[in-house]
């Protein structure tokens, strides 16, 4: 069956660093859109960030030039690499995938399957 797994989510000081790691199974990753979104208590759920198929990236203004995403397709894995962590960034993050490309940068709606979440903490 399908399954997201995120992991590296925890707690970090304001400026440090974090990379979350999103582990797929049971549809062809490769061919997916893969995406990373977050929810903070009271706040709906928001895009972050994007890589399709071809390996283009797409970025919410918030975290262009902090965050990095990636995908290694040989190891069905999705990457988020979080650098100069502001508080701001506390929230839960999922990743999610979406079966097309041209869709890739829409919002939750156009997403097939989830993860279940991992917590990011940022303090002062």
């Amino acid at each position: 069956q399908v399954q997201l797994v995120e992991s590296g989510g925890g707690s970090e000081q304001a400026g440090g660093s974090l990379r979350l790691s999103c582990a797929v199974s049971g549809f062809t990753y490769s061919s997916y859109c893969m995406g990373w979104f977050r929810q903070a208590p009271g706040k709906g759920r928001e895009r972050v960030a994007f890589i399709d198929s071809a390996g283009t990236t797409r970025y919410t203004d918030s975290v262009k030039g902090r965050f990095t995403i990636s995908r290694d397709n040989a190891e069905n894995t999705l990457y988020l690499q979080m650098n100069s962590l502001k508080p701001e960034d506390t929230a839960m993050y999922y990743c999610a995938a979406n079966s097309r490309d041209s869709w890739c940068y829409g919002g939750p709606n156009y997403y097939n399957y989830w993860g279940q979440g991992t917590q990011v903490t940022v303090s002062l």
